[in-house]
Order: C-alpha cells, then structure tokens, then sequence
C-alpha cells in the first residue's frame, strides 16, 4: 500500500527532522540505520552544505519568497514522505527499482510544489527490516524518500483605504511569493454525495474533500500511470488500514514462529541420534580382555577396528554436538523473543479490535458511508483549524504608499 503523507515544521521544529533526513547525527542506536549503507541514500535534489533554515533565509533574502505577515511560528517547511512496503520493492530488484520508483516520485513533487521550492529529496536505503531478513535469511533494507518543501503561493497585496491616491485604492500593489501552508493546501474539490451531487453545509456552500485525501489519489494515479503498479492506494487516517496493518505484522510473525519452531523440532531430530552415541560406551569398555598379569588388554582385529571406529566418530561428533547445541539454544532464543513480541502484538490487536468494532462493522457492511464520514470529520478539523486562525491576532497590514 502506498503512502504520501505529510508534516509540516516551523523554523524551532525543521532541524531535529535535517539531522534525520540528512544523516547528520552522529548515532543511529535507537533506530535501524546501518552506517555502512548511508553512501548508499540517493539525493534527487541535495541541499549541498547548507542548512533548511539558511537555503530559506537566502532565497527570501533574493526575493523568491516571502515571510511577510507570517507568525513567528508559522508553518515554513512541509515534509512529504513517499512510502510503499518493504516486500514491494524487495520482488522487484530492490534498490535499482527503488531509485526508479522515487525519482518519478520525486517528478510529481516537482509538478505540486515546483522544483525551485524543493529544498531537499533523499531516498533512504540505508535503514534495515529485520522482521523481513530474518523471515528471507539476508539483509532487507526498506526504501522510502523524505522531500522538504516550502509551501509557496502567489499572493496579491492591494493598496488600502489609506493610499493617498484614490484611484490605486483596490488594486494590486505587488504580488509576492508567500510561504503559505494552509493555502497552498487549501482544498477546492467538493465533497460528493452517491447521487454525484455535491454535499452542502447548514449555510448553504458546499463542502470540499480533504486535501491529503487528495494527495493520495494524485500520486496514486501519478505513479500507476508512469508504469509502477502492483500497490494499493493508501486511505489517509483510516483506523481500517492501521488494523490491516497490525494484522498483517501479528500473522508474519505466526509465520516466523511456526517456521523457528520448526527448526528446532529439526535440530533435535539431528541432535538426538548424535546424543546416542553415549550408548556405545558399554560397547568399548566390555571390548577386549584384561591380562591379570601385565596388566594390558588385548583386542581383536575386529574389535580393535570397531574401536577406532568409534573413536574417529566420537571426535566429530563431540563438534557436531557443541554446533548443534550452539545452534538449538539461539533459535530457542529467537523463539522466546518472537513468541513475546507476538504476545504484545496479540494484545495491542484485541484492544484496537475491540476499539474499533463498530467502525469495522460499518466498514464492511456500508463502506460508502463511513468513507463519508471519515472525509466529513477531516473537512470538520480543517474547518476548525480556519476557525482558530481566523481568532489570532492579524498581523499587521502593509505601509501605504
């Protein structure tokens, strides 16, 4: 299942995210980030040795965009992550189809925001799926791209009231690039019914789709029209997709459990045959007869070779029993860890399960109308969003002529 989601930073907020994105922290402990692979990350448009903030203080400084009128902890940056799952790009050549796959990704990012407001894209081939490599037995990286952006729009600035020529008042003054979040995402499709008919508010204007929603299906369509398929459009907040999800890791793991135990019902099968060779003990010490006088023992050559037999087999299989015992007690090991992460993932599933009971019930029996509905809260929170903005305190008007 694909995925476009979005994040936006202001200027207090963009740094911990460059450190990430351009491997700048100088430990990657508590994540899956194998240093060795980081030469290995693709930049598509690199900010070369410049931080976010100051390729953004160098392009307002040469008037290609402006913060005027913005609060002091406006949105700046957004943040795309194009994603699709690991087992995706690992059955189709892995890395090589990775960098295809993104760099037409990195085209439709060009085509929604403009290169020129691009400020990074690097695709990520350096952080490691162990659920998968343990599950295929080799390394498997999971490729995904983090594309920094300046959400841009074309704003006109108007002379007022107070212009001392009365026949500029209304029209446009300048008009500026402005770094705009909110109107640059500012959705104008509207929301429709079944009937096709567009679904109107109490004050009688219609009600518009959630603009990420739309991003989804635009790069959905995007990418499957320049010839990558084989993944699902991704559903924006859908509780659905996340139980889906979770699901689908509790039964990978049944998976990985059933075949460790396997292997360990495998390796006593090996190690008891090996085991019983203590048997053979009795056979060598009843072998041979003791002279009373000398006190040496004298064997038969048929015994005599039973003995070095024994002996050369002893020898290897004293190493196969260290090996196997080596190897018996880390899948055990592997066993228990897999056996308590598929406990909490167990757990975690029956609360969202039970969570989300009614919402899958309707999923399943009227799908159309919980869509609706999903789309209906998201146009709620944009327009409470508006809403709260509309109550901050206007920044201040441009100086008149």
């Amino acid at each position: 299942m694909s995925c476009a989601r979005v994040q936006t930073y202001t200027a207090a907020k963009i740094s911990a995210t460059e450190k990430h994105n351009e491997r700048k922290n100088s430990d990657y402990s508590n994540i899956n980030v194998v240093p060795e692979r980081i030469p290995m990350n693709v930049h598509f448009k690199s900010p070369g040795n410049k931080t976010y903030m100051r390729i953004l203080k160098d392009m307002e400084a040469e008037g290609k965009v402006s913060r005027r009128g913005l609060r002091a902890d406006a949105v700046l940056f957004d943040e795309i992550i194009f994603d699709v799952n690991t087992m995706f790009f690992e059955e189709r050549g892995g890395y090589e189809y990775a960098k295809e796959f993104f760099a037409e990704a990195y085209r439709y990012a060009c085509e929604k925001y403009g290169e020129e407001n691009i400020i990074s894209a690097v695709m990520h081939a350096d952080e490691i799926n162990k659920a998968v490599s343990d599950e295929l037995g080799h390394p498997v990286y999971h490729y995904h791209m983090h594309l920094i952006a300046l959400p841009v729009v074309e704003k006109e600035i108007r002379w007022s009231k107070r212009c001392k020529d009365p026949a500029l008042v209304g029209t446009v003054k300048e008009v500026i690039r402005q770094i705009s979040h909110s109107k640059k995402w500012e959705s104008r499709e509207p929301l429709l019914a079944e009937s096709g008919e567009p679904i109107m508010r109490k004050n009688g204007k219609p009600k518009f789709r959630p603009s990420y929603s739309i991003l989804q299906d635009e790069f959905f369509r995007h990418m499957t029209d320049h010839g990558f398929t084989g993944f699902d459009r991704g559903r924006e907040g859908s509780a659905a997709e996340h139980l889906t999800s979770l699901q689908y890791q509790i039964n990978k793991d049944k998976e990985r459990l059933a075949k460790i135990e396997s292997n360990i019902k495998k390796a006593k099968i090996d190690y008891e045959p090996v085991k019983g060779i203590s048997k053979t003990f009795q056979e060598i010490e009843t072998a041979g007869k003791k002279n009373p006088l000398t006190g040496n023992y004298s064997v038969t050559k048929e015994d005599y070779g039973q003995l070095v037999s024994l002996a050369k087999e002893g020898i290897t299989s004293r190493v196969k029993i260290h090996d196997l015992r080596k190897k018996a007690k880390h899948i055990q090991d592997q066993a228990n860890q897999y056996r308590n992460a598929f406990n909490r993932l167990q757990e975690r599933h029956d609360k969202l399960t039970e969570k989300c009971r009614p919402f899958l019930r309707g999923l399943e029996h009227f799908p159309d109308v919980v869509q609706r509905f999903i789309e209906h809260i998201s146009s709620l929170f944009n327009e409470k969003e508006k809403e709260q903005r509309r109550h901050l305190p206007k920044a201040r008007s441009d100086q008149d002529r």
